[in-house]
C-alpha cells in the first residue's frame, strides 16, 4: 500500500525544517471517559501529555514487576531479536514485544482503564504498534535523546498521520536522580523534520544509540524556549499518556536505583503503516506492526 501522501518531510532534507502540524491532536467528539475530567483533556491537547498517578494498585504493579523479572531471567528471551542491549554491553535495554511472551502484560495491554481513554484521544479502535520494557540499571542505564516518536515511525515505518500515542506505567521510582522521561510541552504542535539519511537497518543501533531523526539545537532550544521542560516522577503505578509527536528524552541513570517502565504504543486501525519514505526495508514486526493489526478487545481488570 502506497504512501499516497507524505505530510512531513524528514531526513531526506538538507537542514533541519519545523513544519506546523496539520491534523487534530484529540480525535474523538465524543464524551470522554470518566477516568478524564475537562482539565486533563484540555492539558493533554495543549501540552500533548497527560500524568496519572496510582493508575494501577500496589498490587498489581508487583505482579508486573515478578513478570518483568521472569522475561529478564530467561535466556531464551534474551538472547533473541527482541532484546536490545546497552552498546557493547550485555545489559538488557529494552524487551520488545513483551505481550507475546506474556499473558500478564497482554491483559496489560489491553486492560480497559487504558483503552478507555486511548479510545478518547485517538478517537478510533486501536491496535498495538510498538510495545517494550525499557531497563535503566543503576549506575549502566543509558538515555534516549531528544526525539519524537512519529519522526521515525513517519520515515521508517510509514505510519501516514499522527493517530497514535504512548502509554508509559511505571514499575520503580522515577526520580530526578535516575533518568526519568523528559518532555518538551508543546512540541506536539510542530514536526520537526531532520537533516540526514537513514542507513540501512537502521534499528539494530538506533535501538540501543538513535544518531539520526535527531532534531538540532536550534530547533531543540526554540521549542524550549516556547514550552519549557518537564521532568516525569512518578512512582509505581503511574501511567503517563503522550502524543506521538511530543518532543521527549532522558538521561543516563548515574543513580544506584533502576528505573523500569513499561511502553504500549497504540495506533489508530485507521492509520495502518504503509510504505517506507525512499524505499526503506520495514522494520521487523515486533518493532512496527503491519500484520498483527487487528483491534484490541477490552478487559476488565477483574479478568487479569
Amino acid at each position: 500500500m502506497p504512501l499516497t501522501k507524505q505530510i512531513y518531510t524528514s531526513r531526506m532534507i538538507a537542514e533541519t525544517s519545523i513544519q506546523e502540524r496539520q491534523e487534530p491532536i484529540i480525535y474523538s467528539e465524543n464524551t470522554p471517559p470518566v477516568a478524564l475530567d475537562q482539565n486533563q483533556i484540555d492539558f493533554y491537547q495543549d501540552k500533548g501529555f497527560l500524568f496519572i498517578e496510582n493508575f494501577f494498585s500496589p498490587d498489581e504493579v508487583k505482579q508486573f514487576n515478578l513478570e518483568t523479572k521472569r522475561l529478564l531471567d530467561s535466556k531464551e528471551i534474551t538472547d533473541s531479536d527482541y532484546t536490545f542491549t546497552e552498546v557493547g554491553t550485555d545489559i538488557v535495554r529494552s524487551i520488545f514485544s513483551m505481550q507475546n511472551f506474556s499473558q500478564i502484560f497482554d491483559y496489560l495491554s489491553r486492560d480497559q482503564r487504558i483503552l478507555d481513554i486511548v479510545h478518547y484521544l485517538l478517537g478510533d479502535r486501536v491496535y498495538i504498534h510498538q510495545s517494550r520494557i525499557n531497563f535503566k540499571p543503576g549506575f549502566s542505564g543509558s538515555g534516549f535523546y531528544w526525539h519524537s516518536d512519529f519522526e521515525t515511525w513517519h520515515i521508517e515505518d510509514g505510519m501516514p498521520n499522527m493517530r497514535a500515542l504512548s502509554a508509559m506505567i511505571s514499575l520503580t521510582e522515577n526520580t530526578e536522580y535516575n533518568g526519568p522521561l523528559m518532555v518538551i510541552p508543546g512540541s506536539h504542535k510542530q514536526f520537526v523534520g531532520c537533516a540526514g539519511e537513514t542507513p540501512k537497518d537502521h534499528y539494530k543501533e538506533s535501538l540501543k544509540e538513535q544518531r539520526y531523526g535527531l532534531p538540532d539545537e536550534a530547533s531543540l532550544t526554540q521549542l524550549v524556549e516556547a514550552g519549557g521542560l518537564v521532568t516525569i516522577k512518578s512512582s509505581p503505578g503511574s501511567i503517563v499518556f503522550f502524543d506521538c509527536n511530543l518532543i521527549h528524552g532522558s538521561n543516563n541513570n548515574i543513580s544506584p536505583h533502576s528505573r523500569v517502565n513499561i511502553f504500549f504504543v497504540y495506533n489508530s486501525v485507521q492509520n495502518t503503516l504503509q510504505e517506507t519514505v525512499g524505499g526503506l526495508k520495514p522494520r521487523p514486526e515486533f518493532v512496527a506492526a503491519r500484520k498483527n493489526i487487528a483491534p484490541l478487545e477490552p478487559i476488565s481488570p477483574n479478568h487479569q
